[in-house]
């Protein structure tokens, strides 16, 4: 008959499976990495055809002006000093900037993944005025080439341009042209040239409408004495972001709303900027973000599930141990490590479910067939339906605490150490006559070991 083993010997062999089943649970880890890897892969695929993350400025009046500037060159070995005209470009930011975004969200897939796209319609008044103080910003009205100025609007990624864009200034439609956008979207965009000579640069508004098509985020730069914009979609999941955040908003399972006011005291920079040559404008602007987030991302679910892979092996292997020593029942090393790869395979399950059927279900379909595996085969292991049926029970505590602590994240450490708290005194209570060192006797009416 082999010899029995002292508790502490079954504890320190517990312990060292345990910690052997760190590297399969490790390897789970990095097979959830590589799998949300190929997901934000195949999200990128379908940007490349759709457009990306959208950043949306301007209007902005761009106005060319000259004026006479004195140099000194050496010629001949001798000092000359002669006039000479430069040309510069004055950036003009709208006094008032009022305009409306409407958001349509799609869901797109391929394969077995799927993306949030949107088609966002963006609709405006732009009221352009020279300040009355222009000069002491070292540039004179009369310097001003209005007959060659240019209304800019930049877009981060151009390829998701829709048709039927249109400028008007004034009432009158200005054909446009691509290109030369502003300097926080890299100077993409789209322009269109604006004569304002007519008016001899009185205030005038103009009119825009166009639309792009992105995914993921859209990011709105205010430039402008005022700004007032209003942004709708039926997406009911937004993330508001980015150094602006809304004056007020309405989020409801129909869709949200959001009105942006902002100053340009706010932004801390003036309406008239003369940038030197080369130099960008604009360039890392403040910005609102909005983001048309999913509301359970399974990949960051799955990921923080198998960071409590530690949680269920230890309490399985708790309760086998307690077992174990206190009833009698002798588990085998090898029959831990069945044990606790049953458990690791959950994870497993759970991944390849969710990407196909949602978290939810993946969770109790994956769930239910491991507590149902290892109660069937602790019922042989510990000899009894009824101990089969306590490991069972805990099993399924540990997984519906899980999903609890899965979605309640604020308070996930907080319940994770009263659990902890909770089983460290039981397991405590439960052994407090076990002889670690040697093998003790138990006293049948007790079923402890005696001191």
């Amino acid at each position: 008959m082999a010899k029995e083993r002292s508790p502490g010997f079954k504890l320190g062999m517990t312990v060292l499976i345990g910690a052997l089943l760190a590297i399969p649970l490790f390897m789970v880890y990095a097979l959830v990495w590589d799998r949300q890897s190929q997901s934000e892969t195949a999200r990128a695929s379908v940007a490349e055809g759709w457009g990306g993350p959208q950043m949306l400025a301007g209007p902005v009046m761009v106005i060319p002006y000259r004026q006479q500037s004195v140099e000194t060159v050496t010629e001949n070995g001798k000092a000359t000093t002669r006039a000479v005209t430069i040309e510069r470009e004055l950036f003009l930011a709208p006094v008032t900037n009022t305009a409306s975004v409407d958001v349509e969200p799609e869901r797109r897939t391929k394969s077995i993944y799927e993306t949030v796209v949107y088609e966002a319609r963006v609709k405006g008044t732009a009221r352009f005025a020279l300040p009355e103080d222009l000069a002491r910003f070292g540039v004179r009205p009369e310097e001003l080439l209005l007959d060659r100025a240019e209304i800019r609007v930049g877009i981060s990624d151009a390829r998701g341009l829709l048709a039927d864009n249109s400028l008007a200034m004034a009432g009158k439609a200005l054909p446009l042209r691509p290109g030369k956008g502003l300097g926080s979207t890299n100077g993409s965009g789209f322009f269109a040239f604006a004569d304002w000579s007519d008016s001899a640069g009185a205030p005038v508004d103009v009119a825009y409408r166009f639309g792009v098509r992105g995914n993921g985020q859209l990011m709105l730069i205010p430039d402008g004495e005022a700004t007032d914009w209003t942004v709708r979609s039926h997406w009911p999941h937004p993330s508001f972001a980015g150094q602006f955040l809304p004056n007020s908003r309405s989020v409801t399972e129909k869709g949200f709303s959001a009105r942006y006011k902002i100053s340009n005291l706010a932004l801390g920079r003036a309406i008239v900027q003369l940038p030197q040559p080369g130099e960008q404008v604009s360039a890392g602007a403040q910005m609102a973000q909005i983001d048309l987030i999913e509301p359970v991302n399974l990949y960051s679910q799955v990921d923080r599930a198998v960071k409590y892979g530690f949680l269920f092996i230890g309490f399985t292997f708790l309760a086998f141990l307690m077992f174990d020593i206190i009833a009698g029942a002798r588990v085998a090393a090898a029959e831990y490590l069945l044990t606790g790869a049953g458990l690791i395979l959950f994870f497993v399950l759970l991944l390849a479910f969710a990407e196909i059927i949602g978290f939810t279900f993946a969770y109790l379909l994956a769930s239910g067939a491991i507590i149902g595996l290892i109660s069937a085969y602790s019922a042989a292991v510990l000899g009894s339906t009824k101990r089969a049926g306590f490991i069972g029970g805990l099993l399924l505590g540990l997984y519906a605490l899980l999903y609890v602590l899965l979605n309640l994240e604020a308070y996930s450490l907080l319940i994770g150490s009263v659990l902890l708290f909770v089983a460290l005194a039981a397991v405590m209570y439960v052994t407090r006559r076990v002889d670690w060192s040697g093998l003790g006797q138990r006293d049948p009416a007790k079923g402890l070991p005696e001191a």
